[in-house]
């Protein structure tokens, strides 16, 4: 298949600036496969789709202050963002202007020094903090890294953050968690549905764009994850039930796949996935998907087009864009049903 059957048209005034003033009250498009057909709730109202016994999985990362800025040995600045740690002191990272950062280049971050060692393909960068600890640069100079659509990139991190944001890794938010506060946590589980959690840090395969013309030909970018024990117990009792497994956000669907398309089940422990998802895949676990609006083009939208039929989705994103639903990160969710 070609990337430009998954491109449409978005007008600039729908991409979501600013967070919701409060969590639940974003608009909710209920995507019925089965029917083929729409409704729309407020976010809160998602409870009435939902039934006891069914599980809901939500992805507990938590973002970092990945984004760091510095000086060049030319007096210019630089930019550093962090991907994913690969030893003590050493990252994988992005690196802006790219062609001032090459093997050798020193990046200050006042008296702190940041080397990069190696340029590996796809302008990936292998850096080093040299003369600090990586923590400590981080928690005093590095920024919450906002999409790069997000104008004020000032925005406070607690907005940028679920309220079950708890293991520091992530690079970018798992976002379909922004809708869920407390109060409507405390509703779903008085109804009897189950929720539960994995951990899956959100990197450059979440956010890389895809740049090859056929689809296949694109490679993801490893992130790591954890299957805690406890949730694989919540699965198999949820499956004996014959109650749904409801994945909050792709990040959540690319971990369960990942190990039913590794082990035929789910296996407690760390790992690393490059799992790919895109039409047409068969999905092995995830009953339903809690979603936001994706990005022309991205791996995210591929993602969702498989879960759902490519028709089907297109044309509840056109529904969602004739009605003026926001998109992306801060904007409003789908479930898919």
């Amino acid at each position: 298949m070609k990337l430009n059957e998954f491109d449409y048209y978005l007008p600039k005034e729908l991409i979501a600036q600013e967070p919701p003033k409060k969590r639940g009250f974003s608009r909710l498009l209920v995507v019925d496969r089965k029917k083929r057909n729409f409704e729309e709730k407020i976010f809160n109202e998602i409870i009435e789709y939902l039934e006891p016994g069914d599980l809901i999985i939500f992805n507990n990362t938590k973002v970092i202050k990945a984004r760091l800025y510095g000086k060049l040995p030319d007096g210019r600045e630089g930019e550093i963002l962090l991907v994913r740690k690969i030893g003590e002191n050493i990252w994988e990272a992005l690196t802006r202007p790219a062609k001032k950062m090459k093997e050798g280049v020193i990046l200050k971050i006042n008296n702190n020094e940041i080397k990069i060692l190696e340029r590996k393909k796809e302008g990936v960068r292998i850096i080093q903090f040299l003369n600090t600890s990586d923590k400590e640069v981080i928690e005093k100079y590095g920024n919450i890294p906002l999409p790069p659509y997000i104008k004020n990139q000032n925005i406070e991190e607690e907005n940028y953050q679920t309220i079950f944001a708890s293991k520091e890794g992530a690079v970018a938010a798992p976002t379909a968690g922004f809708h869920f506060n407390e109060a409507l946590i405390e509703e779903i589980k008085k109804k009897g549905v189950k929720i539960d959690f994995l951990t899956l840090h959100c990197s450059l395969g979440t956010f890389r764009p895809i740049k090859t013309e056929n689809i296949e030909e694109h490679q993801m970018y490893y992130e790591e994850y954890e299957i805690p024990e406890n949730l694989v117990r919540s699965v198999e009792e949820t499956k004996r039930e014959k109650k749904r497994i409801i994945a909050c956000g792709t990040t959540v669907v690319r971990a369960l796949e990942s190990q039913m398309k590794e082990f035929g089940k789910l296996t407690p422990g760390y790992y690393t996935t490059n799992l790919y998802i895109y039409p047409p895949f068969q999905f092995q676990i995830v009953d339903a998907l809690i979603t936001n609006f994706h990005l022309p083009k991205s791996t995210l939208l591929l993602l969702v087009c498989a879960f759902a039929d490519k028709e089907l989705i297109f044309q509840a994103y056109q529904y969602a864009i004739e009605r003026k639903f926001y998109f992306y990160s801060f904007g409003d969710a789908m479930f898919i049903i």
